[in-house]
């Protein structure tokens, strides 16, 4: 997905797990960590806070 953070650097962030519930204007905390098989690819979004949800079927 691709983040505009607050400082106004553009980032493009990961969503790890099966699905998800962003749209355009979803408010989302994102933490460092790379995907090693996706180039570019640098940040994660953290699910279940602020406005992406937990994974469904999950605890």
């Amino acid at each position: 997905a691709k983040v505009r953070l607050t400082n106004g650097f553009e980032i493009i962030a990961y969503i790890g797990g099966e699905g998800h519930n962003l749209q355009e204007h979803s408010i989302v905390l994102v933490r460092g960590g790379r995907v090693k098989d996706l180039p570019g690819v640098r940040y994660h979004i953290v699910r279940g806070a602020l406005d992406t949800a937990g994974v469904n079927g999950r605890g």
